[in-house]
């Protein structure tokens, strides 16, 4: 064991699983639970001499004159090059493919398996060495660390996949070759953290509490680099598992390395009188120690985390277990350890990419600061939103074409649009652009199942970097839906609303949408308005009755009471006004239908002795009917009556009968209240139980007539005939509901 500690070093290194560095960037991006305060997010700009740097070169190793990079060719082969601080030159190295870690100017590469190459990168240096692990020790033998001009190997020992671990380096010339271990049971090695003098080296054994078992127990080592002492039981700590893809770190007041305990990545720091246990959750399952600074741990997972998202570099307090972590780095994919104990880390903040030091600054927290920029657009702006800023959904099949340009393309960018009035919103992911940066989409003017209700809406993308360069962007804007009314829509989307009430007295609401499914009439979605509609004995849809567009219903309870309900626009309705008493002496109320021609719903109901009554529509809230006016008598004769607007071409609205025999009845409305002569429009219309007037239910600009009973549901699509009205459609309505419901409105 080396002597205690007498100078503080302001980083720690580590050698993790970016100690072998190949090629590949991988790109990261911030978990959202730990995000970091503005003030504490240190990035600094670029220094002046600021150098390019390949985008895709990874960071190997820094000394005090250069640092060497990996990279892959346009024929994917590795390229290592040497980096001068002090002119920016660079000098390709053609020893090796795989680079190493030796936090020194000496550059340590080696083929991926026996052979190991060693080269003094600095000024006038011509010193080099190369070993053959399989000749120096034997087959098997593998590099596990590398401190300085310094080896470290495992060797096998024989048969039962026993190692020792051995020290390899150049005394006058000469190899020289030092057994750093001393139990014959050992299993593995890996050095995790050095500096110049001191490494920390983790190791599993074999032991045998008995003659017929065995386990594995595991442990962590701090040694001299220079020592010659062989790493024993007295010198070592017990600690939980660790792979080869745990990491460490070393400075004068703590020692870090990771550990697996039951399934959990954990960052173990140790000092005086500190010892910190950080659990990882499953995203960070990967993450490395990068280092320590001053009382601050840097880590993070370089590539992509085990969810697949994109991880910062983080840092977080040793010495306050409560404190949140915050991002260093927006991304980072390798780390590199320097001789004074600064880390050299390619990775991005929101304005730059490319390769950062990292010290401490004057407050002990870490900074990073920009050593060579890649000249990649980290940034992601959009530049060219094009959408509309009126749309009219009127026509059937009616689609809103959107489209935003990107900086650049490779984005994620999502979608969300609101409607203003209700909070009800689409979201969707873009589709990646084919050949440019233009993400678009085409609306069909549907929203949470329905048909779009009108009014204003906001629309707002937030496109984030898939490479996790740069920050987040977003832009927003706002467009108008329109329609026109339909009397019988509730929701404010210019599709017909159909009002059913069960026995138990519950009333619902089917919307349906208002273009065909080939030759059949489909419905969006069923909502649920209320309880207690029992107390009423006749609900009738009236049209826009109190000056608002949404359509409104009256309902008459058994003391003869009428009772309008204002719908809001939104599927709902306003608390109910009383409109009148003495309705009890009508058999049948319809509604809904413009009679005299003043552009108001007008209201039609019949007494006992078959007198026709019109209540002219007034447009108020409180007083939505004038006085009744006698249209005339014999009306008797008919089971039901609907109002259901102008269907045979004239401009004002008309009514059909149907008398006990089944019969059905056209009167045409001739604008002041009253009816030309009734034409005889067909038979067979007593095997339904109710006739509604649903408004516009195809979106043609005539009124529809849907049907309902035990035989089925139906809608009867209005042709502008006199003499042929109705073209009858299928419709999935109600289907099997035939007896379900006892008032259609």
């Amino acid at each position: 064991m080396v002597s205690p500690r007498t100078a503080r070093r302001s980083l720690g290194a580590s050698v993790a699983t970016v100690l072998a560095v190949t090629v590949g960037v991988g790109v990261l991006a911030s978990p959202g639970a730990v995000a970091a305060p503005a003030a504490l997010i240190r990035a600094t700009g670029a220094t002046t001499g600021e150098a390019n740097l390949p985008l895709g070169a990874e960071i190997v190793s820094t000394g005090d004159t250069g640092y060497l990079t990996s990279r892959m060719d346009g024929s994917g082969n590795t390229v290592l090059e040497w980096h001068k601080y002090a002119d920016g030159s660079v000098l390709p190295i053609s020893t090796g493919t795989v680079g190493h870690d030796s936090a020194s100017d000496i550059v340590v590469t080696s083929d991926g398996g026996s052979m190991v190459f060693l080269r003094d990168m600095k000024e006038g240096a011509t010193w080099s060495a190369s070993y053959d692990l399989a000749s120096e020790f034997q087959p098997g033998a593998k590099l596990v660390g590398v401190v300085g001009d310094n080896v470290f190997v495992k060797v096998p020992t024989g048969s039962g996949g026993y190692h020792e671990l051995w020290q390899l380096a150049q005394v006058d010339g000469v190899a020289k070759k030092t057994k750093r271990s001393s139990n014959s049971y050992s299993m593995d090695f890996k050095v995790v953290a050095s500096t110049s003098d001191v490494l920390i080296v983790l190791s599993s054994n074999r032991v045998f509490p008995s003659s017929t078992t065995f386990r594995t127990e595991y442990w962590q080592t701090r040694t001299g680099v220079n020592s010659d002492a062989v790493i024993d039981s007295g010198s070592r700590q017990n600690i939980a598992p660790w792979t080869q893809a745990s990491t460490g770190a070393y400075s004068a007041d703590y020692e870090a390395w990771v550990e697996y305990r039951a399934g959990v990545t954990e960052l173990v720091v140790d000092g005086t009188h500190v010892h910190q246990r950080f659990a990882m959750d499953s995203s960070l399952s990967g993450a490395v120690i990068a280092g320590v600074t001053r009382d601050t741990l840097l880590y993070g997972v370089p590539g992509k985390a085990a969810d697949g998202t994109l991880s910062p570099l983080y840092a977080r307090s040793i010495t306050d277990s409560t404190a949140t972590p915050y991002k260093l780095l927006e991304h980072f994919s390798s780390v590199a350890h320097a001789p004074d104990g600064g880390l050299l880390v390619r990775g991005a903040t929101a304005d730059n990419d490319g390769l950062f030091r990292i010290g401490e600054g004057n407050d002990g927290l870490p900074s990073a600061t920009l050593v060579a920029d890649t000249g990649r657009i980290t940034a992601v702006k959009v530049t060219e939103p094009r959408v509309p800023t009126t749309v009219s959904l009127e026509k059937p099949g009616t689609t809103v074409p959107m489209e935003w340009t990107l900086s650049r393309a490779n984005a994620a960018v999502d979608l969300t649009l609101t409607h203003t009035a209700t909070g009800r919103k689409l979201t969707k992911r873009l589709p990646q652009p084919v050949s440019d940066s233009r993400f678009a989409f085409v609306w069909d003017g549907v929203l949470e199942g329905i048909s779009a209700p009108n009014g204003a809406y906001t629309w707002q993308i937030t496109a984030t970097p898939n490479d996790g360069v740069g920050g987040t962007a977003t832009a927003q804007g706002t467009f108008q839906v329109s329609r026109q009314a339909n009397p019988h829509d509730f929701s404010d989307n210019g599709s017909t609303d159909v009002l059913a009430r069960d026995a138990s007295g519950v009333l619902w609401r089917d919307d349906l949408f208002d273009w065909l499914s080939g030759s059949r009439v489909t419905t969006a979605k069923r909502t649920r308005v209320g309880t207690g509609w029992q107390v009423y004995n006749q609900i009738e849809t009236a049209g826009n009755l109190a000056g608002t567009s949404p359509g409104d219903l009256v309902a008459r309870d058994a003391s003869g009471a009428l009772w309008m309900y204002q719908g809001r626009g939104d599927g709902t309705f306003t608390t109910r006004v009383k409109v009148g008493t003495g309705w009890q002496i009508y058999k049948q109320i319809t509604g809904g239908s413009d009679l005299t021609g003043d552009g108001r719903p007008d209201l039609l109901a019949t007494d006992a002795s078959g007198v026709l009554w019109l209540y002219k529509g007034t447009g108020s809230s409180s007083a939505p009917f004038a006085t009744r006016v006698r249209v005339g008598g014999g009306w008797q004769i008919y089971n039901q009556i609907t109002a259901v607007g102008n269907i045979a071409g004239t401009t004002a609205g008309d009514l059909v009968a149907r008398d006990a025999s089944g019969v059905l009845w056209m009167y045409q409305g001739n604008g002041t209240g009253k009816f030309t002569a009734r034409v005889r429009i067909g038979s067979g219309w007593n095997a339904f139980s109710h006739l509604v007037g649903a408004g516009d239910v195809t979106a043609d600009g005539r009124p529809d007539l849907i049907t309902y009973g035990p035989n089925g549901t139906y809608v009867y699509r209005s042709t502008g005939s006199t003499t042929a009205p109705f073209n009858r459609l299928t419709t999935n309505l109600y289907a099997g509901e035939g007896t379900k419901f006892n008032n259609i409105a």
